[in-house]
């Protein structure tokens, strides 16, 4: 019988990931496939901006709509890009009533990038995103600005990026 590869674990071991604070998540397409979209335009008078597919566009609509009904959860910034998301977001405490999703049995992250990739690959008719995803916690105003900013400025330097694939 074949071993199977050990996945790393990505999780903050300890961190209650449903506690207020702001979070940075990048979430990849399956074999880094650019189907959301391409980056169009080249120069300074054409800012390059990323033309969403169909698929970019299904994308788009279920941050939005999950956004709105996770009433603990503020999308601060976004970029899709042709074959990954980053999404910049605060989650907040729940002080009114609880959330949907108990805490810290169901962490909102886990919770919060599960719900947002069903609807998606339901609405597509097949798995987009691969299975993990990447998330970093925001520690300062510094570090929040600067991915704020890294959001703003990810099509334009898309052949540079990481999972940019030539």
């Amino acid at each position: 019988m074949k071993d199977l590869p050990v996945r790393k674990k990505i999780r903050l071991t300890g961190y209650d990931y449903s506690q207020a604070n702001a979070y940075f998540i990048t979430i990849c397409i399956e074999d880094r496939h650019e189907i959301l979209g391409n980056v169009v335009g080249d120069g300074v008078l054409d800012v390059p901006t990323v033309q969403l597919s169909k698929y970019g566009a299904v994308v788009e609509k279920r941050i939005k709509e999950i956004s709105e009904n996770y009433n603990h959860i503020q999308i601060q910034k976004y970029v899709i890009m042709p074959n990954h998301v980053h999404i910049l977001m605060l989650v907040l405490n729940n002080e009114n009533g609880t959330s949907r999703t108990p805490s810290p049995t169901n962490a909102v992250i886990p919770s919060f990038v599960s719900t947002f990739k069903r609807f998606v690959h339901k609405d597509c008719g097949f798995s987009l995103f691969q299975r993990s995803y990447h998330d970093h916690i925001i520690r300062n105003e510094n570090e929040y600005h600067k991915i704020w900013q890294y959001i703003d400025t990810n099509p334009m330097k898309w052949q540079d990026d990481y999972y940019f694939v030539p």
